[in-house]
């Protein structure tokens, strides 16, 4: 079969023909029909990603959605024929999504609901399951919950400010001018990314800080975050929690902090049966029309130049959405 294989960190990708693999005890293998691209991706392929674990030579992609072809034994959750997309590889040595076929754990996936394409399935494993995560996992949203999402129309962003709602929260989301409208489409109201962190939670809070707030951008915005809490009860989430950071702010507002490790679950064994059910929530949220993944109009091919120019998107800041591999016509 096919594939892009990363041969050394910083080096170009190659088009490669490897061997096609089968499922294995519990596994499930899969046709793809789109991989998702993610900025963790190009990271890995500049050798700027140590905590991803990846094993060279490297096939990257840790999105995927396609067709079920065969099952492993222990295997009675999916048959051939099924649609299913998932986080699934591209990490710690397992061969990821930018390849004809994948052997996945089946516990990763999830059945596609017939409302999504396959290239909007490939686009939302790694970003819902990171929303999820901080927002359900940590911070326990529910109805009546003040909610702020830094970088709402990002890609973790959108689909925090979307489950939110979902959950019946009140949403705030900070973003560009230029985004203000994708940020009150999805039911959130829109703060100025410019603004003051004081002032806009005296603005929309009374000074009080929000029940939640979900950093997608780290550094400096993680700081901000930590003075937008809620006296008491407030709780902040990051998963982008990189670099130096004083705790004092949140001390001071007797509020509490939690990171979001996304990759966890693929580099220990430890809770890959809690991201297939994260998958199916996500199944749920866009069969009913609560989900929405926002994708770059760019199209891209399994060939290792219209791969790297689809990294390069996301590298030079080109990409409107989340991008994304046509494996199959």
């Amino acid at each position: 079969m096919q594939a892009i294989v990363l041969s050394a960190f910083g080096a170009p990708l190659t088009q490669q023909d490897i061997a096609r693999p089968s499922a294995s005890r519990g596994q499930v293998l899969v046709k793809v029909n789109a991989s998702g691209v993610n900025p963790l991706d190009t990271k890995i392929a500049a050798g700027k990603a140590d905590h991803a674990r990846a094993a060279l030579p490297a096939v990257l992609g840790i999105d995927m959605a396609g067709v079920v072809v065969s099952v492993g034994d222990d295997v009675d959750s999916f048959a051939p024929g099924d649609r299913v997309f998932g986080m699934t590889g591209g990490v710690g040595g397992v061969a990821g999504s930018l390849s004809e076929y994948v052997a996945v754990d089946a516990q990763l996936l999830a059945h596609m609901p017939d409302s999504l394409s396959m290239r909007e399935a490939a686009a939302m494993p790694l970003i819902f399951i990171t929303a999820w995560e901080g927002l359900v996992d940590r911070a326990r949203v529910g109805a009546g919950k003040t909610v702020l999402v830094q970088g709402g129309a990002g890609g973790v962003g959108h689909m925090a400010v979307q489950l939110a709602v979902a959950l019946g929260a009140q949403v705030y989301a900070t973003g560009s001018a230029s985004q203000r409208a994708t940020i009150e489409n999805m039911g959130a109201t829109f703060i100025d990314r410019e603004s003051e962190v004081e002032d806009y939670v005296l603005r929309h809070t009374g000074g009080q800080g929000f029940d939640v707030v979900y950093d997608t951008v780290g550094g400096a915005v993680l700081d901000a975050s930590f003075h937008a809490a809620r006296r008491y009860h407030g709780h902040v989430v990051s998963c982008l929690g990189w670099g130096t950071h004083a705790l004092a702010p949140l001390s001071f507002r007797a509020a509490t902090y939690s990171g979001v490790f996304t990759l966890l679950p693929l580099l220990t064994g430890e809770g890959r049966a809690h991201h297939g059910d994260i998958m199916r929530e996500a199944g749920v949220l866009a069969a009913a029309g609560k989900l929405k993944v926002i994708l770059d109009t760019g199209r891209y091919t399994l060939n290792a130049d219209s791969v790297t120019a689809a990294h390069r998107a996301l590298t030079e800041g080109t990409a409107r959405g989340k991008v994304v591999i046509d494996l199959t016509a």
